[in-house]
């Protein structure tokens, strides 16, 4: 077993998943894979249960019955990587938007540079977007602005779900107290974390949209985290958030 694991939620991403498992397996860095699939109709499960005979021991699948949203897939994850005695905890989308060869300066940021948190982050440094249509950039890099004057969190790109834990952040984490499956669950987590005093760090990263399949984004999530916000901050004023 390795110190780091990469947790992949995963609903019909029959397209990505078997090359961005081989990707994550390729680097240099040696990392575990938790797939955890939502039951996809269009059989991506299948796929990551053959290539399980490829990487024995390595490569491991969670699957639910129904699609439940990616904030309650994370948590799965987090929960079944503690079980295990990971120290090395990721969040990493299966789409390639996130570059897997930065997964390795996430670790590095945590393991050597001191960080218990570190974000894949899309706007530490300017606008680090590919693909995106203009109205998209600005809803996500609004939404973290947004985020910052509701909170007071100093981090730039708050809604990002690229991420590496400390594990000693998830166990201090009351996992069963998040509330939010979409953008709102990646903000809550580091609000938590944030509230908590871990060091956050935020690591530039490059963000290409995705070539295959389809955007999960609805306008429930984005309600979800205009709301949501509020609502977090509320209950800290209060020492309800914890």
């Amino acid at each position: 077993m390795q110190d780091a694991v990469v947790i992949i939620p995963t609903y019909n991403e029959i397209e990505n998943i078997e090359a961005i498992i081989k990707a994550v397996f390729a680097l240099d860095k040696a990392y575990d894979i938790l797939v955890v699939d939502d039951n996809s109709p269009d059989k991506t499960a299948e796929k990551v249960s053959l290539l399980q005979q490829e990487y024995k021991n390595r490569l491991f699948l969670e699957v639910r019955q129904e699609k439940l949203g990616l904030g309650t897939a994370y948590i799965h994850g987090f929960k079944w990587s503690l079980e295990r005695h990971y120290d090395f905890i990721f969040e990493m989308d299966a789409d390639f938007s996130h570059n897997p060869k930065d997964l390795i300066r996430l670790y590095e940021t945590c393991q050597k540079g001191g960080a218990d948190v570190s974000i894949g982050s899309r706007y530490v440094k300017g606008v680090n977007v590919v693909n995106w249509p203009l109205g998209r950039i600005i809803l996500s890099y609004g939404a973290s602005i947004y985020v910052k004057l509701i909170t007071g969190m100093r981090i730039q790109d708050a809604t990002a779900g690229f991420v590496c834990y400390k594990r000693k952040v998830l166990e201090a984490i009351n996992l069963d107290s998040i509330k939010f499956i979409g953008y709102a669950f990646q903000i809550e987590m580091k609000f938590k974390a944030h509230l908590m005093h871990f060091k956050i760090v935020e690591v530039p990263v490059i963000f290409i949209d995705r070539i295959k399949g389809k955007s999960k984004l609805s306008s429930s999530i984005i309600s979800e985290a205009i709301f949501g916000v509020i609502t977090m901050k509320i209950k800290s004023i209060f020492n309800k958030e914890r």
